[in-house]
C-alpha cells in the first residue's frame, strides 16, 4: 500500500497510508490533491514568487463541510494547517511544507442584500468578487486596493483602503462570520455569539480558525469616485513630502491621499523621458463631487509643476484594480513596515535616502495617510490596536531573480532599522516572516495577552500556525 510522507505539529515525519487518504477523499465534495496530481503544482503557487512550499496534501474545499473534514483530518493526524484564500500574503502563509493546505479559492459566492445593504462573501472571495457584486447597487465594503487580494486574509488582519478614512476598516464593517475552529466545530461568530472570538478575529488574523463566510455592512458610494494620480518630480520630494505631511492631516475624511515613491511606470499621461525615473506619486480617492475633490487637491497640484496627472471620475471597480498590474503574481517580494508616529523631517530624510537607492526598478515605498473614522474606534474594542497613528509606511521590495534575494532583503531591513525611531507598531497584514517578537508589535501588551488566552482556548495545539502566529502558552 502506498504511503504519503508528511510533517507533524512537532516537526517529526509521519506516513499517511492510502486508506486514510481515500477515506478523506470520500468525505469531501471538493478535490483532494496529492503531489503527483496534475493540478497540485498550480494550486500550491502563491502571489509571492519567493515562496516555494510543498504541502503533503491540498484539500480544495467547496463548502464549510469540506473545511470541517480537512481540519478533523489534520487534527487526528497531528498535522499543521495552512489556509489559502487569495494566497496574496507576502509571508506566504497560505502554504506549508509537509502539512495540509486548506484551499478556499473555489469558494467565491457573493450574495448582496440590497434592502439591508449587507453582503455575504465566501472565504475564498477576492476583493474583485465583492466589488463587482456590491457595485450593482452602488455599494462597497472598505477593503484593500489590489483587486486580486483575498477578502479573508485582509479582513482578519484589519483591512483598509481608499474609503476607510470615511467608513472604517473592513473589521469595523464586519457583522458576523461562519468559521471552523481547531476542534472541527462550526461556529457562528458575531457581537452576539462567541463574542470573544469576534473580538479576536478582528485584527488577530487566522490564528483561531478558518472563516468560510463573511457578512459585512456595506456603505453607499455610488458607482464612480473622483480619483487618480498626481506625479511630481523626485527633485522636489523633500519639500513636497513636508507639505503633504501637514496638508493631508487637514483633509476631510472623504479624501484619502497617499504617497508612493517609485520609478515611474510607462503611464500614457507621463512624458516618455520620465518613464523609469524616480518620481513622487500622490494617489487619491474622494467620496464626493468632482469639483470639491479638485479643490481639495489643488494645493498639492500647485505646490510644484507635475510631470503629469490623471484626475477624473472613475468607476469604483476600475479604480480598485488600477494597481493590479504593479502587483502581479509571480515576482519575488519582501516587505518591511511601520506605523509612523509622524512624518518628521528626519523620517522623510531617511525615506528619501533609501528611495534613491532602490535595489531594483520594481521597488516602492508606500505611505498612506490613516486617521479618520478608524481612529475614533476605541483601541481595545477589536484586536486591531494601533488606530491612532497618522501614517503607515510599507517598504515594498520587489524583484525578478533569486540571485537578487540577499541584496533586496538587506536593503529592506536596513531601511526598516533606520526608520524604527519614528515608528509605533506595525500593521499585521504587512509583515513578512519576521518572528513572534515582531508580531507582538502589531498589538498592545494587553491585547497580546488577551489574544494568547484566546489562542489557548480555541487552538491549544497551534494547528493554525501558518499566519502571523500567536503561540498558545505551553
Amino acid at each position: 500500500m502506498e504511503v504519503l510522507e508528511a510533517t507533524t505539529l512537532t516537526g517529526t515525519h509521519t506516513s499517511l497510508d492510502e486508506a486514510a487518504l481515500e477515506n478523506l477523499r470520500s468525505q469531501i465534495q471538493g478535490e483532494l490533491l496529492l503531489p503527483e496530481d496534475i493540478n497540485y503544482e498550480k494550486v500550491r503557487q502563491l502571489w509571492n514568487g519567493m515562496i516555494d512550499r510543498r504541502p503533503a496534501l491540498i484539500v480544495r474545499c467547496i463548502g464549510t463541510y469540506d473545511v470541517v473534514q480537512a481540519v478533523n483530518f489534520a487534527r487526528e493526524n497531528n498535522l499543521p494547517v495552512a489556509v489559502k484564500s487569495g494566497g496574496h500574503n507576502v509571508a506566504g502563509n497560505a502554504a506549508c511544507n509537509g502539512g495540509v493546505m486548506v484551499d478556499l479559492s473555489v469558494m467565491r459566492s457573493v450574495y448582496v442584500d440590497k434592502k439591508n445593504k449587507t453582503v455575504r462573501a465566501d472565504g475564498g472571495c477576492l476583493l474583485s468578487d465583492v466589488d463587482h457584486a456590491t457595485q450593482i447597487y452602488g455599494l462597497a465594503v472598505p477593503s484593500g486596493i489590489v483587486s486580486h487580494t483575498g477578502i479573508g486574509g485582509i479582513t482578519l488582519g484589519g483591512g483598509f483602503g481608499w474609503i476607510s478614512r470615511k467608513h472604517g476598516f473592513s473589521i469595523d464593517n464586519l457583522l458576523s462570520v461562519v468559521m471552523v475552529t481547531a476542534d472541527g466545530q462550526v461556529r457562528h461568530v458575531s457581537k452576539d455569539e462567541h463574542t470573544d472570538l469576534f473580538w479576536g478575529i478582528r485584527g488577530g488574523g487566522g490564528n483561531f480558525g478558518i472563516v468560510t463566510s463573511f457578512k459585512f455592512q456595506c456603505v453607499d458610494i455610488g458607482t464612480e469616485v473622483y480619483s487618480g494620480l498626481l506625479v511630481t518630480p523626485f527633485a522636489q520630494a523633500e519639500p513636497y513630502l513636508r507639505f503633504y505631511r501637514d496638508y493631508a492631516r487637514q483633509l476631510p475624511d472623504e479624501m484619502s491621499a497617499w504617497i508612493v515613491l517609485r520609478n515611474a511606470p510607462p503611464l500614457p499621461f507621463l512624458p516618455a523621458d520620465i518613464h523609469g525615473k524616480l518620481v513622487v506619486v500622490t494617489a487619491f480617492a474622494y467620496l464626493g463631487k468632482a469639483q470639491k475633490g479638485e479643490d481639495l487637491l489643488k494645493p498639492l497640484r500647485d505646490f510644484c509643476s507635475p510631470h503629469g496627472e490623471m484626475l477624473a471620475m472613475h468607476p469604483w471597480t476600475a479604480w480598485q484594480s488600477a494597481f493590479d498590474g504593479l502587483n502581479a503574481h509571480g515576482m519575488r517580494n519582501y516587505w518591511k513596515s511601520h506605523h509612523l508616529k509622524d512624518l518628521s523631517d528626519e523620517c522623510i530624510a531617511q525615506i528619501l535616502h533609501f528611495a534613491r537607492h532602490f535595489p531594483t526598478p520594481h521597488c516602492e515605498v508606500f505611505i498612506p495617510h490613516m486617521e479618520g473614522k478608524p481612529s475614533t474606534v476605541p483601541s481595545e474594542s477589536t484586536a486591531f490596536a494601533h488606530r491612532s497613528t497618522p501614517f503607515l509606511m510599507n517598504v515594498h521590495t520587489r524583484w525578478d531573480a533569486a540571485h537578487d534575494d540577499q541584496k533586496c532583503i538587506q536593503w529592506a531591513r536596513d531601511f526598516y532599522e533606520k526608520t524604527k525611531p519614528f515608528a509605533k507598531g506595525v500593521y499585521v497584514n504587512f509583515l513578512s516572516e519576521e518572528g513572534e517578537e515582531r508580531v507582538k508589535d502589531a498589538y498592545t501588551e494587553s491585547t497580546w495577552k488577551r489574544l494568547v488566552q484566546l489562542k489557548k482556548q480555541y487552538d491549544p495545539q497551534n494547528i493554525f500556525r501558518f499566519n502571523q502566529n500567536i503561540h498558545p502558552p505551553a
